[in-house]
């Protein structure tokens, strides 16, 4: 099984081109996601990722996704490799995303909350709050 999860801040506004074959849109962006745990003595660090996100869901993370919100990504983890004009051989992984939401809370008049992503489906930030009541069935 090949899932990622992963939840950062975007590193820069997404960057969109068109595939030459197809013109079909493809947005790239990276996002820096914090390690889980901080060594005593140094500051935390983060890794930063590569995302891809495709037709659709590129159109929504390019018009709507900019550098330093928080933002959530479900995908797959994808390597490829390319020989440059020189004939030198590139490697790169990245992340093919599949799903992407909002994780910020809204910023100074921003209606993150009220946007729909590309399913047509309402998007939350994550300063969302979930209330159960107590008639509410539970799956464990």
């Amino acid at each position: 099984m090949n899932k990622v999860i992963l939840m950062g801040r975007l590193t820069r506004d997404p960057e969109v081109r068109y595939t030459q074959t197809n013109n079909t849109l493809v947005a790239s962006f990276s996002l820096a996601v914090n390690r889980r745990f901080v060594r005593q003595g140094e500051e935390r660090q983060a890794d930063f990722i590569n995302i891809v996100a495709w037709s659709k869901l590129g159109e929504f993370c390019s018009k709507y996704f900019k550098k330093g919100q928080q933002v959530g990504v479900i995908g797959r983890i994808q390597t490829r490799t390319w020989d440059d004009e020189q004939g030198q051989k590139h490697y790169v992984t990245e992340v093919v995303a599949e799903e992407a939401y909002f994780a910020d809370s809204r910023r100074d008049g921003e209606g993150a909350a009220n946007f729909e992503n590309t399913f047509g489906t309402q998007v939350a930030s994550a300063s969302s709050e979930f209330e159960m009541s107590s008639t509410d069935d539970l799956p464990f």
